[in-house]
């Protein structure tokens, strides 16, 4: 594949064709980390850090009231051969 490296504002740029962009999973104003290895540009997507499981939790908030859907299952009797 062939790309034109082109004059942006004052900058230059590629563009990627819409198939490298959807095989690659990437998006409009993504982060990118740029190097360069023996003389050729190597181009990786920057993934968001996963959060942790106490930032999980933080986000929780632990006296929200139990959503209706979830008290029907809380109460719901076994109809079959359940072990509860």
């Amino acid at each position: 594949m062939e790309l034109t490296v082109r004059k942006m504002g004052n900058s230059v740029g590629v563009t990627f064709p819409s198939t490298v962009v959807k095989d690659l999973g990437l998006e409009v104003g993504q982060a990118m980390a740029l190097s360069t290895r023996g003389g050729k540009l190597v181009l990786v997507p920057k993934k968001p850090a996963r959060p942790t499981l106490a930032e999980l939790l933080a986000t929780c908030d632990l006296k929200a009231p139990t959503p209706p859907v979830d008290a029907l299952w809380e109460n719901a009797k076994p109809v079959g051969s359940e072990a509860w």
